[in-house]
């Protein structure tokens, strides 16, 4: 009997200790926006991103034209990026310039975009696409913001990008060189030609000690001496021969060249449509249609086909 009444004790005990977490979670809704906005501000500078972006759900769910849902979108997008969540980081900026951001706003979310693509890569020989793509969108804004306050900022991002992408074609070009591929590394070393670097001068990104034992640095390994100078599997079956050039490879430094006058004949035009625009003399609709003219179906397909090369 006695047993019976204490399992009872503590089974009510439980209950109520069931109960009263149970009322400490409270589901929240149903509320104005600035309650919502003051929330997310909250779990920002308690850098509790995950909260901040349930409540910005929140924002967006039950006041879907507030006046504050743009800064809040922005607002999380420099949140993210100073968490080095750079994918949630340029989510938010694509956001905020597909929904809230007019013609003179967009600057600043395309910056993010790219400093969010820039910052991820962290593995330049890793990550072959991402840097195509920052770099595509970094010339596309060159192109698009001549005179931006962020211009340089930019241009200095591409820079390191052209030497990685080159750094990567040059360590891919050694490797297909010891697999006894000639053509396959003369390929690769006149896929975009960066005749400008000094490979004397550039310090090379610093690989961790536990990643450069298994890596190397893109000409050898600690452990090449363990491997057989034999001929490698993936060559087995190549023909040796030696290698002539073709009129396709030689073709592509005279490509390189032609873009850059394309490039630099784009932007005299873009500055001059630019003037006129802010002087008054084009309005809106002849603004957009001088500037898809410049940078229209021969921009789209070049640009497609060359990516910066």
């Amino acid at each position: 009997m006695k047993r019976k009444i204490n399992f009872s004790l503590l089974a009510l005990v439980m209950s109520f200790l069931f109960v009263g977490c149970s009322n400490n979670v409270i589901e929240e809704y149903n509320k104005p926006a600035v309650y919502w906005y003051a929330k997310i501000i909250d779990a920002i500078v308690d850098a509790n991103l995950e909260e901040a972006d349930s409540y910005y759900s929140s924002l967006q769910g039950e006041h879907i034209g507030s006046p504050l849902l743009p800064e809040a979108t922005l607002i999380l997008s420099i949140a993210h990026m100073y968490h080095k969540e750079y994918l949630l980081s340029e989510h938010f900026s694509n956001e905020y310039i597909k929904r809230y951001a007019n013609i003179n706003e967009k600057e600043f979310a395309e910056y993010m975009k790219i400093k969010a693509k820039y910052m991820a890569l962290e593995n330049p020989r890793r990550d072959q696409v991402l840097i195509r793509d920052a770099l595509r969108e970094g010339g596309v804004f060159k192109l698009t913001y001549p005179r931006s306050m962020y211009y340089p900022i930019v241009d200095t991002m591409m820079t390191n990008l052209r030497m990685a992408e080159a750094l990567l074609n040059e360590s891919i070009a050694d490797l297909y060189e010891r697999l006894d591929k000639p053509r396959s590394a003369e390929y690769y070393r006149n896929i975009r030609p960066q005749a400008w670097i000094n490979w004397g001068e550039i310090q090379r990104a610093n690989t961790p000690w536990y990643r450069a034992w298994f890596e190397g640095d893109g000409t050898g390994s600690w452990y090449g001496f363990i491997i057989p100078n034999t001929q490698s599997v993936v060559s087995r079956n190549t023909i040796k021969e030696e290698y002539i050039p073709t009129p396709q490879t030689k073709s592509l430094t005279n490509k390189n060249d032609d873009f850059k006058q394309r490039q630099k004949k784009q932007v005299l035009e873009l500055t001059k449509v630019e003037k006129l625009y802010s002087q008054g003399q084009l309005n809106k609709q002849e603004y957009r249609q001088a500037r898809k003219d410049i940078l229209g179906a021969e921009y789209g397909s070049y640009y497609q086909e060359s990516q910066y090369r």
